[in-house]
């Protein structure tokens, strides 16, 4: 799994984990920040938060471009100074007025700017490592590891989010209730989620003493196509057409996976939503377990030395690894032992359960699909993004199922009707991770493999506007919220995953043959 993979991967995987931690903790808490500071609805809350959101990812078209014409390394600095003073900006303690907001979206701007500069032009550095022949068949395995690593940090971060405000909320003699709306509550609850934009800053800090303490295992990828040509004068360059052909591919992909991203980020808008308002938050018996972010960190470590176990060769390394596989559940039931019971969770608890799963099931889906390529069965990246699709649709016919019998949110108004069990909630959200798995890693290595290397900084620029497109759609269910029944809402997004994955089937022979 980690073994023949180039030492920049860990270096450049480890500086976006410190980077992704801060940006999920802020995440976890956005729209629950915006209602309890500024006492916005869902619809405003998920409209801005799904603005945001778009900008996020629309931005590193422009960052694209500029690396590829500066260099990629420089534009990761720069994205990192600026969202550093974004999240600074939003630590300022500001009153719940026009001036409030004013600050606020300023520092979300710099945050956007700042990821649109850093994030895809690290993944184009990560790309950069595989085109050396020693690597190349190693890229897909290694953009699953990488994708991995970004979610051990967002893993962390509601965890890191609830303790925070639980904490802030202590000092007030308040605990947290979905159902306080109490000024003085309200008011100590939007500090605590503004400290919580504070982690974000921290954990930039920590993301740049790496990049740049490991520099040295990367550097040699940070080149542009321009210098790889002065490099080496007898480079071979694709032709036109085959330039066209692979803009062509990426393009159609493009446009497809802009609904599976509109269905996959309602865990910032309608999941936490649906979380807050219908969702048992006194969390009783075994369930409990999943509320323990270190039984979750320790099960998710045991998965790896499990299968290291498995794949040495060598006697005592099996031992070692099987007696530290043991250790790891025995602390993970330990914790779990000592848990109060019930325990009480908050809405944007369940937002650990995405990234748990993805650095969990990591290491089997790595293993399924190599198992396939070595029997000469391969499932290309397209594929994969098609069935990423239907696995999606799938996921949110849990939920429809669970809303079956619901008061409608336009009915419920300010009440909550809190009797679901979170399993639901987990349980859409194992079925939406098995998707993302399929999807995302596989996505971003097909770019990595396919763009034009005059264009590999706009085309990963490019997969991101997709992904910023989709998140401005999401707002879609936030704003249909309190105005049609629970079932209509988790409908459309089975429909639109649906038709994605019925034009990405369609797509596949196509797009198959440009990429050869």
């Amino acid at each position: 799994m980690f073994k023949n993979q180039p030492k920049g991967l860990f270096a450049l995987a480890l500086a976006n984990t410190g980077e992704r931690f801060g940006y999920y903790t802020m995440l976890a808490i956005f729209t629950l920040f915006m209602q309890a500071k500024f006492g916005w609805a869902e619809d405003v809350a998920g409209k801005v938060f799904a603005i945001f959101l778009a900008v996020v990812y629309f931005v590193p078209l422009l960052g694209g471009w500029v690396a590829d014409r500066i260099g990629y390394g420089k534009c990761v600095v720069m994205g990192m100074t600026i969202m550093f003073l974004g999240y600074a900006a939003l630590v300022i303690p500001t009153n719940p007025d026009m001036t409030g907001v004013i600050v606020m979206l300023g520092g979300l701007l710099l945050v956007s700017l700042g990821t649109g500069l850093f994030k895809g032009n690290l993944q184009v550095l990560v790309g950069n490592l595989f085109d050396d022949p020693k690597y190349a068949d190693r890229r897909d395995s290694a953009f699953s590891l990488f994708y991995m690593a970004i979610n051990i940090g967002a893993m962390f971060a509601p965890s890191m989010a609830k303790w925070i405000t639980n904490q802030h909320l202590s000092k007030y003699g308040f605990v947290y209730d979905a159902a306080n709306m109490d000024p003085a509550y309200l008011e100590a609850l939007s500090n605590s989620y503004s400290l919580c934009f504070g982690v974000a800053a921290v954990s930039l800090i920590l993301s740049a003493a790496v990049y740049f303490g490991f520099r040295n295992w990367f550097k040699h990828a940070d080149v542009t196509a321009k210098q790889t040509k002065e490099a080496d004068a007898d480079a071979v360059e694709l032709t036109p057409k085959q330039t066209k052909d692979r803009i062509t591919a990426l393009l159609l992909v493009f446009a497809v996976v802009i609904f599976f991203w509109m269905a996959f980020h309602q865990n910032g808008s309608a999941l936490t939503f649906f979380a807050k308002k219908y969702t048992n938050l006194s969390i009783h018996g075994g369930m409990r377990f999943g509320f323990n972010i270190w039984s979750l960190a320790l099960i998710a470590a045991s998965v790896y030395t499990g299968f290291a176990t498995i794949q040495s060769k060598i006697a005592k390394s099996k031992i070692i690894c099987g007696l530290i596989t043991l250790v790891l559940w025995s602390g993970a039931i330990a914790l779990f032992l000592g848990m109060p019971n019930p325990v009480a969770a908050q809405p944007s608890d369940f937002q650990q359960f995405n990234p748990f799963f993805v650095v969990a099931l990591t290491p089997f889906s790595m293993a399924f699909f190599g198992a396939l390529e070595k029997r000469g069965k391969a499932v290309s990246a397209p594929a994969r993004i098609a069935w990423g699709m239907l696995v999606a649709a799938v996921g949110f016919g849990v939920i429809t199922i669970a809303s079956v019998g619901l008061i409608s949110p336009m009915d419920l108004g300010d009440s909550t009707q809190s009797i679901l069990s979170p399993s639901w909630l987990i349980s859409t959200y194992l079925t939406l991770t098995l998707a993302e798995l399929l999807l995302s890693p596989m996505g971003i290595s097909f770019v990595s493999k396919v763009a034009p290397p005059k264009f590999k900084g706009m085309m990963m620029g490019g997969w991101f506007v997709a992904t910023a497109i989709g998140n401005y759609l999401s707002q879609i269910p936030s704003q249909l919220w309190n105005r049609i029944p629970l079932m209509y809402n988790w409908g459309i997004l089975i429909g639109l995953c649906l038709i994605s994955a019925i034009v990405m089937f369609a797509l596949l022979k196509k797009l198959n043959e440009m990429t050869k």
